[in-house]
């Protein structure tokens, strides 16, 4: 992997040639994509893969565009989080399990004051989820589920029954994407990380919560109907992101923007 910006003093010698050939630590990464400190309040962090033509699934998933290092990337980012914020239909489709915890990032993660794994944050306002699953029977950490206040009462009473936390963001039927980064926020979890999918995210995006995105460009070609990274009504002002990292590897370019 080598690092294309920032420039740094460090581009031109031959410490940086080598690693530029090698596979990069996770220590390595997780200094790459560190998240910003002392900011008071919870910063949401977006990490998605999309062709060259757009397309951010193949077959109805995002492995089949990624790669062993985009991989990397995606437990390096886990491995930083308090909470992973998803969709109820990504959870359903990418099959979610409970985030497991890793020694590559046990000391790192105690230093900062956190857990032994990132708790998995699920969004949905019917609650249209299978709580047998792992992801909500057997989770190192709670798992969450965030929903409006008009959630169906069986399905809250479902899901507390199963173990998993239930967070109210929204007064109505739907969830309020800034009401659920509040209360994610008055959980502890000032480090979060979104994995869509794609109608999230355009939810996050629209409310203009969205602090970071973390965008991994395929070099594949898709074609057909598959969705973009982010679904949903546009917004009427599209909003400017600042680059602050690009990586690459083998034709794969590993983007960070953050927030203007």
């Amino acid at each position: 992997m080598r690092r294309l910006l920032p420039v740094t003093d460090l581009t031109a010698t031959t410490e940086s040639t080598e690693a530029a050939g090698r596979e990069w630590t996770l220590d390595e990464l997780a200094e790459a994509y560190a998240y910003p400190v002392g900011e008071g309040r919870p910063r949401l962090r977006a990490n998605m893969v999309s062709t060259l033509d757009g397309a951010a699934q193949h077959d109805g998933r995002s492995q089949g565009i990624s790669c062993a290092a985009d991989m990397r990337i995606f437990g390096t980012l886990r491995g930083l989080a308090d909470a992973v914020v998803v969709g109820a239909e990504t959870v359903r489709l990418e099959g979610y399990r409970p985030a497991r915890a890793r020694d590559a990032f046990a000391a790192r993660r105690e230093a900062a004051g956190q857990g032994p794994a990132p708790a998995i944050a699920v969004v949905s306002a019917s609650l249209d989820l299978d709580f047998s699953l792992p992801l909500f029977a057997s989770p190192l950490v709670p798992t969450f589920v965030v929903t409006g206040a008009a959630a169906p009462s069986d399905r809250v009473h479902a899901a507390r029954e199963a173990g998993a936390e239930v967070l109210f963001a929204g007064d109505g039927a739907a969830v309020d994407p800034a009401r659920a980064v509040e209360a994610l926020g008055r959980q502890g979890f000032g480090r979060l990380l979104t994995e869509g999918g794609p109608r999230l995210l355009g939810q996050f995006v629209a409310a203009g919560v969205l602090d970071e995105l973390c965008l991994t460009l395929s070099p594949l070609l898709a074609a057909g109907d598959a969705q973009r990274i982010a679904g949903g009504p546009a917004i009427s002002v599209p909003e400017r992101f600042s680059l602050v990292s690009l990586l690459e590897e083998d034709g794969f370019l590993f983007s960070r923007y953050g927030k203007i």
